[in-house]
């Protein structure tokens, strides 16, 4: 399914999806929820995870810049303290939207 329009309003991302349906997603969630190898990991082939250190994350962490979309098959967020490596399809946005 994919979104037909997003915004971010005061504190949550809106998506409304092509069905009709609504999300709002926390700006905190959507950044706490980041796919990027950086945040998540990185699985090698003997199932090791490897990612960046774990480090305390400020409020410009959490501010939206803009959503940009990748294709048409998912949006990358940029955030106000520069990150913006997080790739999100529509199937996990739908899903962390829950």
């Amino acid at each position: 399914m994919k979104p037909v329009d997003i915004q971010a309003i005061g504190e949550e991302l809106a998506v409304k999806w092509e069905d009709g349906s609504e999300s709002f997603i926390a700006l905190e969630k959507l950044r706490r929820h980041c796919p990027c190898a950086g945040c998540k990991g990185e699985v090698d082939v003997m199932g090791n995870v490897y990612k960046n250190p774990d480090r305390p994350l400020s409020a410009e962490a959490f501010r939206l810049i803009r959503v940009a979309q990748v294709g048409g098959y998912a949006v990358q967020p940029v955030w106000a303290d520069g990150h913006a490596s997080g790739i999100y399809s529509f199937d996990y946005l739908k899903r962390i939207a829950g």
